[in-house]
């Protein structure tokens, strides 16, 4: 169990690509281990849909109103930072899609990022060879 050694708040601007941008906050906070929450808004929306070891990528034009994305920051086997999240977007219509971030998300008028550093150890991620995904490995979580 570990507990929360900061939270960090920033803006997304518009064009950022949405995973580039999460990773790239966590980098310059000293952030390894942790959660995030997001709201804002999308110019279009690149969603994964797992199926049969790979993520099938849906997309969908804007604009576009996060309706919700949260996930979560971890390292995989190299210890590279690993940026884990899953999204809700609504189109003007008020329909609601949603599935895994994938690259190709970009920031419309604003993303607000709230992002929770876990005080100790590192989430690692293994490949799991049966399903192709890097999964959380709590056995190996280490100090940091």
């Amino acid at each position: 169990m570990s507990e929360v050694r900061k939270i960090v708040f920033a803006r997304l601007s518009e064009g950022d690509d949405l995973l580039e941008s999460i990773a790239s906050v966590a980098r310059k906070s000293d952030v390894n281990s942790g959660f995030f929450f997001l709201i804002g808004t999308l110019k279009e929306a690149m969603l994964g849909y797992y199926k049969q070891g790979k993520y099938v990528p849906i997309e969908k034009k804007g604009p576009l109103e996060i309706v919700s994305c949260t996930g979560n920051i971890s390292a995989d086997e190299m210890k590279r930072l690993v940026v884990h999240g899953h999204i809700v977007v609504s189109d003007d219509k008020a329909d609601c899609f949603g599935g895994h971030v994938l690259p190709g998300c970009t920031i419309d008028a604003t993303g607000e990022l709230t992002l929770a550093a876990a005080q100790d150890g590192i989430l690692k991620r293994r490949l799991d060879p049966r399903r192709n995904l890097h999964l959380w490995n709590l056995e190996e979580s280490d100090k940091i």
